[in-house]
């Protein structure tokens, strides 16, 4: 597809993540849609807010939700890390980031924050059980820019 000819012009695009093997099936269109325009990819992980499930957790004092959150977002950036590292090693330019609280309205955020032209995401991700998870169904009805979904197949296990 000729830019010029279609208008369009991809300088950032944004790959949200959540470390699960449906999320990974967007790699091979991030890359080659960043090889295609030299754009930069911008790799978000949410790390789920969990400071408004106190009760579920137990009675912890605050301090030791600080150390879960800090410990999540450790772990969240490590992660991040070896993914960039290991599969987008041939694009130009790669951001990470790491937030918290709802995936979705952070992507949507980040979008316009970091002025994103496309978003590439899994129609899916790793608690998905119907055709669209939630969060993309809710990027794609909320973006302001393209968002381009790649199909999952989910393979049934026995015994599922």
């Amino acid at each position: 597809m000729d830019a010029n000819r279609t208008g369009l012009e991809v300088k950032k695009v944004l790959w949200p993540t959540d470390f699960s093997s449906s999320a990974q099936k967007a790699l091979p269109y991030v890359t080659s849609l960043t090889m295609q325009y030299g754009a930069e990819i911008h790799v978000l992980y949410v790390i789920e807010d969990i400071t408004h499930h106190l009760s579920w957790y137990g009675e912890f004092d605050t301090a030791h939700i600080d150390k879960l959150m800090q410990w999540a977002n450790k772990s969240a950036k490590q992660r991040l890390d070896q993914i960039c590292d290991k599969y987008l090693e041939g694009c130009p330019l790669y951001i990470k980031h790491v937030a918290v609280g709802d995936p979705a309205l952070e992507i949507l955020k980040l979008i316009d924050k970091e002025k994103i032209d496309l978003v590439v995401m899994a129609s899916q991700g790793e608690k998905g059980h119907f055709r669209f998870g939630s969060v993309t169904e809710k990027v794609l009805k909320k973006s302001p820019v393209p968002v381009t979904t790649i199909p999952v197949n989910r393979e049934k296990t026995s015994g599922s």
